[in-house]
């Protein structure tokens, strides 16, 4: 029976016949190589499997906790804009005694957003309120709130955040409170002290 040349039956060759010593070191190189390539291979699938679960976790934490409230241009004004999703509000907050802030830039946008923070400086900005240059967040971001997430969705949050396309957008303030500014400003007030 004839074979195409790339199915030719294979020969069995006894062990060391026919082959060099050399020859025998360079197919166990081989061997090995292949091996490790394909277990390389096999935990690379597995960690992409498993970001890729982490991703859609941290997805679902953003959407619930309505990160996009503050975060998405023109949510406030009932036109979400899609695409340029959690790539920064153009509504401030007015906190009395603090000033005005506006939602940053989420994405992973280098100039504007959260492009050269790692995992871990996301992590602890959402989780203690500590910047990377070690400002304190306004408490209008509830990072209190997020201090109780376990540390497995925190970081699923920051794998999610450093998942989405960047969206180039410059955020400004924060803003003094009687500075001028740019975007329709929503204002926290106490409520008046009445007498009884």
């Amino acid at each position: 029976m004839q074979y195409p040349q790339l199915l030719q039956p294979m020969r069995l060759v006894q062990p060391g016949a026919g082959f060099s010593s050399a020859g025998r070191g360079i197919g166990f190189l081989l061997l090995l190589f292949t091996t490790v390539w394909c277990l390389d291979a096999s935990a690379a699938n597995s960690e992409t499997q498993a970001s890729g679960s982490q991703v859609a976790r941290g997805k679902y934490l953003v959407e619930f906790g309505s990160c996009r409230d503050c975060h998405t241009p023109g949510h406030f004004t009932g036109k979400d804009d899609e695409s340029r999703k959690l790539g920064g509000g153009d509504v401030g907050f007015l906190v009395p005694g603090l000033g005005i802030f506006q939602g940053p830039n989420l994405t992973p946008d280098k100039e504007t957003g959260l492009g050269n923070w790692t995992r871990e400086q996301i992590v602890t900005a959402i989780t203690t309120g500590v910047l990377p240059d070690r400002r304190i967040l306004s408490t209008i971001m509830p990072w209190q709130n997020f201090a109780a997430l376990t540390k497995s969705d925190a970081e699923a949050i920051a794998i999610y955040l450093k998942s989405l396309p960047p969206v180039h957008n410059k955020v400004g303030g924060p803003y003094g409170e009687s500075e001028k500014v740019p975007i329709p400003v929503m204002k926290i007030e106490a409520p008046a002290a009445t007498s009884k």
